[in-house]
């Protein structure tokens, strides 16, 4: 973790690069990334408050979107405000320390919502294709065990990655070209040799998407089917329209991450490497709740109640 240097420890710092070779953008990107930040939180937590205070939404569905509105607003807490420190000041250094707390809970997160997807694909496919069961099936301990499961998993594998990560060597200071301590860019600037860290995390990322797209891909292939044979052309619509959200926000999440994997050598791609990441960490964890919100009838009159009553409220 470490170097020494007779019987002094060096303790590395990184230096954390960002968009700092754009100086004319810092401000701009300063002020959209802030933005972004704050419909996050306010999209997020707000998302999670209207499923608490409306008894309608007390439902398995609502379980997994307040999850995973909770998961999208800690994963962007995680990364955002750095990035906002980093756009604004001339010390873009992160301690050794912070840039490995950084990288285990975003890792935490980012594979906690893998899983929560996966998980609501596999809830939709029980309401579509065996709605009779729907209760019996998705019991409140499996959603419970589905959940715990979720971020159980994204635990194990970041402590995992995280403590090969630390058995690495590391140099007094280095340059990370990115504004987050993902674990290609650790590794990076590693004085050791990351083989072995690398290859565990190949493997175990590998495993999340593959997993994960399998049961995505099997459930809406088993919904379509089950849609496709239902004799309503009204029916049809109104089954895709309860699943388009969740395939919406299924795309941008696994497409983007598939993106990344297909970019062909992150070294010479670096800009492109930054912008996808940017998508990745503070977009998706916006869009999540604006997707959900926007195309869902209890949730958007729940917000307009609790709008009007405020306001009630005050002109009282």
């Amino acid at each position: 973790m470490m170097l020494s240097e007779g019987n002094r420890s060096i303790i590395p710092t990184f230096i954390l690069l960002g968009f700092s070779e754009y100086p004319a953008l810092q401000v701009p990107l300063f002020l959209v990334f802030l933005s972004i930040y704050m419909v996050t939180t306010v999209g997020n937590l707000g998302m999670i408050i209207i499923i608490k205070i409306n008894p309608k939404l007390h439902t398995i569905m609502y379980l997994f979107l307040s999850h995973l509105s909770f998961v999208d607003f800690c994963f962007s807490t995680v990364v955002t405000p750095k990035l906002l420190e980093n756009l604004i000041v001339e010390d873009r250094t992160i301690s050794f320390s912070g840039c490995i707390m950084q990288f285990c809970f975003a890792c935490i997160f980012g594979v906690t919502e893998t899983f929560m997807l996966a998980a609501m694909a596999y809830d939709r496919f029980v309401a579509v294709c065996n709605p009779l069961l729907y209760t019996t099936t998705m019991s409140q301990k499996l959603c419970s065990l589905l959940v715990a499961g979720s971020y159980s998993w994204g635990i194990v594998c970041s402590l995992t990655l995280t403590y090969f990560l630390l058995a690495l060597s590391y140099c007094e200071s280095s340059i990370i070209n990115n504004f987050i301590c993902d674990h290609s860019v650790i590794v990076s600037v590693s004085c050791s040799d990351p083989y072995i860290s690398q290859m565990l995390c190949f493997i175990i990322a590998i495993f999340n998407e593959v997993s994960s797209l399998l049961i995505i891909l099997m459930s809406y292939i088993l919904i379509f089917i089950t849609v496709m044979r239902m004799p309503s052309t009204s029916g049809r619509r109104k089954t895709f329209s309860t699943c388009a959200s969740h395939l919406t926000a299924i795309t941008i999440f696994h497409g983007t991450i598939l993106f990344l994997y297909c970019i062909p050598n992150p070294k010479t791609s670096w800009l492109i490497v930054k912008v996808a990441s940017v998508f990745y960490t503070v977009m998706i964890p916006m869009l999540n709740p604006l997707i959900y919100s926007l195309r869902n009838k209890d949730v958007k009159d729940t917000f307009r109640r609790s709008v009007v009553a405020k306001l009630l409220c005050h002109s009282i």
